[in-house]
């Protein structure tokens, strides 16, 4: 086993891309290995993969004995495990149950009803899954960018960086690769804008 941390882990996959700014953020060295999830069929429904993670979904993360998926799973674990880097979690209560509302209003409600699996359900269906993808998105964005206005300083809670910014900016890009009129949503413009400028 490797004595690094392994992350299984597709390029275009937001729920990774929240554990690649994790672990950037963190300053955590770790092996990346690729499962691309259309290629011949999907590398993820492989027999090699489902041992690694019976969902058949990425992110999995391994760091030693502990093997995880789910990134906010992951990005509590990192928070946790590596308590030396930026926090991914704000240390004050009410900041940190803000920033995990938003981080799950992103999680939880917009991209898992966009996310590929549920998006060649509908094309199979004849769904136009470009048309379905925008108006969840938008719909979601509207709920995040009300909360945001009572939540935001510099980025999505206060002036730190935490685990809301790290699930929006992926969400970002879905909402720019679905055609989404982003004109509407100028606190999350100004956020997103704000967090490209950041190594991580």
């Amino acid at each position: 086993m490797s004595s690094q941390p392994v992350l299984y882990s597709y390029w275009r996959s937001s729920c990774s891309w929240r554990v690649r700014i994790g672990l950037a953020l963190k300053k955590v060295d770790y092996e990346y290995r690729a499962v691309h999830l259309v290629r011949d069929g999907g590398e993820q429904h492989k027999e090699e993969y489902k041992t690694v993670n019976p969902s058949e979904l990425v992110p999995t993360f391994v760091d030693g004995d502990v093997r995880l998926g789910q990134s906010l799973a992951i990005l509590e674990y990192l928070d946790e495990r590596y308590p030396d880097g930026e926090r991914i979690l704000p240390a004050d209560l009410p900041d940190r149950a803000r920033a995990r509302s938003l981080a799950e209003m992103i999680a939880c409600d917009i991209q898992p009803v966009q996310n590929l699996r549920i998006l060649q359900a509908l094309e199979k269906q004849g769904c136009d899954k470009l048309a379905w993808g925008k108006e969840v998105i938008t719909r979601g964005f509207r709920s995040v960018e009300a909360v945001l206005k009572t939540t935001a300083g510099k980025y999505c809670v206060g002036d730190t960086v935490t685990l809301a910014d790290i699930c929006l900016v992926p969400q970002n890009y879905n909402a720019n690769r679905f055609k989404v009129d982003m004109e509407e949503f100028p606190t999350i413009n100004r956020i997103v804008t704000a967090l490209e400028q950041l190594e991580a």
